[in-house]
């Protein structure tokens, strides 16, 4: 009987709920593999996954791209091979024309579009993954339209970006509790936590004497910013925690946050923060993932004008001036995110690749 292979550069711990969500369905017919570090070191493999197996990333040219080893026996078999839509990989490129002339299923999972967009000279080269690929799982309902008109005749699946399961998504509506801001994601120039560190400090005294700043996340400005609150003084009340991936101390920190704020181009952490029912402070003409689509303004969200701290500022001063008409929305948006940004809706796409096959 065939196999469900999902190939990736890393299996974050983010991902990991999904790949045991999998697993959980599939038992021996669904095999995982990945390496230990993705193009940004910051991202690792999470080796609490115990049935993953190990490949070995070679990265060059400064680790701009990169070539798999070790998990070649996987790519003449005629399983089902799932492999992520990023040219960067250059072994993908390679399995693919082999599984290509040897008629083998193979899967594209990804961005539909390269970050600079659609009209980006890259998309060239995605493109041709493209092609290449029997069908393509893309992130949201509006990637998937798009890529619909470019290639009317590929399946092109939605696997909406998520991280939690339905049961995980809580909602504290208790206006004594919630007090903090928080950001979670890669502490990185595009991300702009120092940024949103600065808008902290400028208004601070606007603010409740108990709200504080909560930085959850890893990378190359961390150490910048512990810097700026130490010179500032500012240890009381802006916490720089680290990369957390546990579920319950994320609900504690989202659990006591009025808001949540994207300073850069917006990720992963939208639908994680909707899924506590944490309404979010988003950057209005950034590059932004496709997780945008999750973005309703005035409803989960509202914008700021990019790179403008006194937006944001007044954006989050705006915040605790009206704090319980927003918590007033949290249920709804934790619905909502149920709906569609739970694990078993993200799952359901890779899981019927085996068995639209197999029945």
């Amino acid at each position: 009987m065939k196999k469900l292979i999902i190939l990736q550069t890393v299996l974050p711990d983010y991902r990991k709920k999904l790949f045991v969500h999998i697993k959980n369905e599939l038992g021996d017919l669904f095999e995982l593999y990945g390496g230990d570090y993705y193009f940004e070191k910051s991202v690792k493999t999470d080796d609490t996954i115990v049935f993953k197996k190990q490949v070995k990333n070679i990265f060059f040219l400064n680790r701009k791209f990169l070539f798999q080893l070790e998990m070649w026996s996987i790519v003449l078999k005629s399983n089902v091979l799932v492999m992520e839509l990023n040219p960067r990989i250059l072994s993908n490129g390679v399995i693919l024309i082999i599984r290509k002339i040897l008629n083998k299923k193979t899967i594209l999972w990804g961005h539909a579009w390269p970050r600079l967009g659609k009209s980006s000279k890259s998309d060239t080269v995605r493109n041709f993954m493209r092609v290449l690929g029997n069908e393509i799982i893309v992130y949201t309902k509006t990637q998937q339209k798009e890529l619909q008109l470019k290639m009317p005749n590929k399946k092109i699946r939605v696997a909406p970006n998520a991280v939690f399961h339905k049961n995980e998504m809580t909602v504290v509506d208790d206006g004594e509790l919630i007090k903090n801001i928080i950001y979670v994601g890669r502490l990185t120039k595009s991300k702009k936590a120092l940024f949103l560190t600065k808008a902290f400090h400028q208004i601070i005294k606007k603010l409740p004497s108990d709200a504080n700043l909560l930085i959850v996340g890893d990378g190359e400005e961390r150490e910048l910013i512990i810097n700026y609150v130490k010179q500032n003084g500012l240890s009381e009340r802006i916490k720089v925690l680290g990369h957390i991936g546990d579920y319950e101390r994320l609900r504690t920190l989202y659990s006591s946050s009025l808001v949540s704020i994207s300073p850069g181009y917006i990720g992963l952490s939208v639908t994680q923060s909707f899924g506590f029912g944490v309404p979010m402070i988003v950057s209005r003409t950034e590059n932004h993932s496709p997780e945008i689509e999750a973005v309703i303004e005035a409803e989960n969200a509202v914008y700021f004008e990019t790179d403008k701290v006194n937006s944001l500022s007044q954006a989050i001063v705006s915040f605790y001036n009206n704090k319980y008409e927003w918590i007033s929305k949290r249920k709804t948006i934790v619905e909502s995110c149920k709906e569609n940004y739970s694990i078993e809706v993200m799952a359901e796409s890779f899981i019927t690749l085996l068995s639209d096959k197999t029945k």
